[in-house]
């Protein structure tokens, strides 16, 4: 697939993608989208979940740079970074729309 300038690499969007890949991550999007305040600490007492597994959730979010974090001593603070989460809704539109497009213009879709 060919890398537009307008959007990110194949490689950035499909980690991106697969960082929303676990129904945990999209709980915990979630949770801070609905606030327009940081988290810091009260993600674990809203999920089934032990602190250890809700850290290592917020590490991947944070490695796609959907949730920006900040430590402030033993304290660990989580929010939504919205524009991130509005450019990866942008580009993956994007993507479908090309995909779209390519099937259209193919004819008939194939079924597997």
């Amino acid at each position: 697939m060919a890398t537009h300038n307008r959007g990110p690499s194949s490689e950035t969007l499909a980690s991106r993608l697969r960082a929303l890949a676990h129904p945990a991550r999209l709980k915990i999007l979630a949770a801070l989208a609905a606030s327009d305040t940081c988290h810091c600490g009260e993600i674990v007492q809203n999920l089934p979940l032990a602190q250890s597994t809700v850290s290592e959730h917020l590490r991947i979010l944070r490695a796609a740079g959907l949730v920006r974090g900040e430590t402030a001593g033993a304290r660990s603070c989580y929010c939504l970074d919205r524009a991130a989460v509005r450019k990866l809704a942008a580009d993956f539109d994007r993507l479908l729309a090309a995909i779209g497009r390519h099937e259209s213009a193919g004819g008939k879709a194939r079924r597997a």
